[in-house]
């Protein structure tokens, strides 16, 4: 597809995070499973249920600009589940591990307020309203999720995992 126009970036950029959030629907069942903290498990369980909202809202936003959702695989979200993918076959303290796979979430939660604060943008320049509203509901989920995981991570998490220094 040629980038011709902010709205082909738009579309690019929706078909990227589409590719990455359905890449976190498979991998968010694993990181629960390697969660030690029945707290973090039930926020990763709760982050799927989520997640699995945004595609629904990432597809309507396509069936609105009558474009199919499918593009290249998301290079960036692979990567960064690769890397959560190695935290969870390393052998370590069940403390220190939720305290990893928390650090691995936080950044997936980064790169994903940054994807989804640019289409945002781009879809309020282009005069998309329902664009942006979607995608502004998404934003705001995906930054209370980091907020989540970084109280988590403060009140509790961390402290379990400095049992072990």
């Amino acid at each position: 597809m040629a980038l011709e126009s902010l709205a082909d970036l738009f579309v690019d950029e929706l078909k990227d995070l589409y590719s990455a959030e359905k890449q976190l629907v498979k991998a968010l069942p694993k990181m629960a499973k390697a969660a030690s903290s029945a707290k973090l498990r039930k926020g990763f369980e709760d982050h799927l249920r989520q997640t699995e909202g945004h595609v629904e809202r990432l597809e309507s936003i396509f069936e609105q600009l009558g474009v199919k959702p499918r593009g290249p695989k998301c290079e960036a979200m692979e990567g960064l589940i690769e890397e959560g993918k190695r935290v969870m076959s390393e052998d370590a303290e069940p403390a220190v591990m939720d305290a990893a796979l928390v650090a691995a979430a936080q950044r997936v939660e980064h790169y994903e307020i940054a994807g989804y604060g640019t289409v945002r943008s781009f879809a309020r320049m282009l005069g998309n309203d329902k664009a942006e509203r979607l995608l502004q509901k998404t934003l705001d989920e995906e930054s209370q999720t980091n907020e989540k995981l970084t109280k988590l991570a403060e009140s509790e998490i961390n402290a379990a995992a400095m049992q072990g220094a």
